[in-house]
């Protein structure tokens, strides 16, 4: 690729989500997020999304349209047409097929096989397009993210890498939720995915007798593997987390790497959150104490502030380890520990919290509800914060306690053990409290020592608050991992200087619900190749914008 004047990176970030536009979990916080952190570390970067019939009409209003262009699927050509809305700096750019994304929401659909693999295709013709109507921008690394965008590289490396325009391309694949891969029927090969006539293709993409894996595709052909923390990196290599890709990520161990992500350091700030009773900083805790007593009377409480208040924001399943919960509850609640948990999920654990409730009217609360607000109102309030985890790829719970001075008490399990710093009790150093064995007892054991520490030693206590909310979980941090990888698999490009602080996303606003790359992934350099402005592929074709429908050709 040619390097820009200024020689910055340039960098095309693929998700099926971003805040503020669409947001369904983690995956839209960090597209949101993580771009606008690039950018200040000095990266050119725009993000390309689906532009789903969801989005706020404010964000329609102000998009520009670029161009449009079809889209070969399989025996299909189809519609797509690309708008631009540079929001906080950063251009994302709508991917626009109203087939396809206007279906009121993103996902669960019969045919997202093929959504996502023209969402995908259409990933990659655009980049061709972005020189003529961008600035000159012409990419360096195209980093896809989970299964909706995980055909981009296979695309990339069978259909457009004899094209000059394309060589010098490389992709970063990141899991964010190694469960959901993109799984469907073999027959997607041929008449979606037009790649049944190449063997090597067909292989790397297969997962069983007659199933083809879109995630497994991604893993097979990306040029670096990103995960959302280093212990999950880990854990995803075991027959245990690898949901049947360990054998893979084994085998691909050298491009893969953990990278924890970072939370939004400025909505998520008690010294000024305006969501919370009263304001308050690590150098002045008076505003928290306010804050305890306001909720343990909203959630009907014995507001008293020698008694430690532990808090659950979570859905009720057993990944969250619920089961640890509804066994030790007894324990906690008889030894005087308040607890209140808010959230829904499996019936069974919905009714043992009202059961527990009813059993410890002034001890126990239970919300079995979802609530924005009363979740910012409890991390703010509460004296420790209760995640005894399955499984967490990263988790974002226990990094808004800590920046409110709330102690996690936490399974070490992925990103809870890379994000907690346990308390040692001979150097009083930590950030929380942990276990290691999923274990009913163990996790009661690990309370009832955060409790006496409270009850028994509250300097030590406090010192734990400080460490916690002094930790840094902003995104530039996880940025600056990001470029050292982007300049890793492309050294041709200096790694720049860092111009701005990283502005975070604003708080999401409601909305109408070829060949395997070696392991080895350091690049040898190649001599840039001249940007062109003409499709790089003969079938693709400009169109009216009258045909935006998506009808196919």
């Amino acid at each position: 690729m040619t390097e820009s004047p200024q020689q910055k990176l340039h960098v095309a970030f693929a998700s099926a989500e971003a805040a503020p536009f669409v947001k369904t979990g983690g995956l839209g916080d960090v597209a949101g997020s993580l771009p606008q952190a690039l950018k200040a570390a000095g990266a050119e970067v725009v993000v390309l999304v689906p532009k789903y019939d969801t989005i706020a009409q404010e964000y329609k209003d102000r998009m520009e349209h670029l161009c449009d262009f079809y889209v070969p699927l399989g025996w299909r050509n189809e519609y797509c047409g690309i708008e631009r809305l540079n929001h906080r700096g950063v251009d994302y750019l709508f991917i626009d097929n109203e087939r396809y994304f206007s279906r009121g929401y993103p996902y669960g659909f019969f045919d997202d096989g093929e959504r996502f693999a023209f969402f995908s295709k259409a990933i990659v013709e655009t980049l061709q397009y972005l020189p003529g109507v961008l600035n000159g921008f012409t990419c360096d690394v195209l980093h896809c993210n989970d299964w909706h965008t995980a055909m981009a590289p296979v695309f990339l490396r069978e259909f457009y890498q004899a094209s000059p325009f394309y060589q010098n391309i490389k992709t970063v694949f990141s899991i964010h939720n190694i469960a959901f891969q993109g799984q469907y029927s073999a027959k997607v090969l041929n008449d979606i995915l037009g790649l049944a006539h190449i063997p090597a293709a067909a292989f790397q993409l297969t997962c069983g007798p007659d199933a083809v894996n879109y995630m497994q595709g991604a893993l097979n052909y990306t040029d670096a593997i990103t995960t959302v923390s280093p212990t999950y990196a880990e854990e995803i290599k075991t027959g245990e987390f690898g949901e049947g890709l360990d054998g893979i990520l084994r085998r691909r161990a050298p491009i893969l790497q953990g990278i924890v992500n970072g939370i939004d350091t400025v909505g998520f700030d008690p010294a000024t959150d305006q969501r919370i009773p009263a304001q308050f900083t690590a150098s002045d805790r008076s505003g928290k104490a306010v804050c305890k007593a306001r909720l343990q009377e909203e959630l009907g409480l014995e507001v008293r502030d020698d008694r430690p208040l532990m808090v659950m924001v979570t859905r009720l399943t057993r990944q969250k380890g619920m089961d640890l919960v509804t066994y030790a509850l007894d324990r906690i609640l008889s030894s005087g520990v308040q607890v209140a948990v808010l959230g829904t999920g499996d019936t069974d654990y919905e009714n043992a919290l009202r059961y527990f409730e009813g059993k410890y009217p002034r001890t126990m609360a239970a919300r079995i509800q979802f609530d924005p607000a009363l979740s910012q109102r409890m991390y703010a309030g509460a004296d420790l914060f209760l995640m005894p985890s399955l499984f967490e790829p990263c988790g974002l719970s226990q990094m808004i306690a800590m920046r409110y001075g709330t102690l996690p008490i936490v399974r070490e399990t992925g990103g809870l053990k890379d994000t907690v710093a346990p308390y040692n009790q001979f150097t009083g150093e930590g950030t929380g409290f942990s276990f290691a064995n999923f274990n009913g007892d163990e996790m009661a054991d690990t309370v009832f020592r955060a409790a006496h520490l409270f009850w028994d030693d509250r300097a030590a206590f406090n010192k734990l608050v400080d460490n916690a909310m002094a930790a840094d979980f902003s995104w530039t941090r996880s940025a600056d991992v990001y470029m050292a990888m982007y300049h890793n698999l492309r050294p041709d490009i200096p790694l720049p200087r860092p111009e701005t602080e990283a502005v975070p996303t604003e708080e999401v606003k409601p909305t109408k619900e070829a060949k395997p790359a070696e392991p080895e992934v350091a690049p040898v350099k190649e001599p840039a190749a001249t940007p062109v402005k003409k499709p790089a592929t003969p079938t693709t074709k400009v169109v009216p914008k009258a045909t935006r429908r998506g009808k196919r050709k």
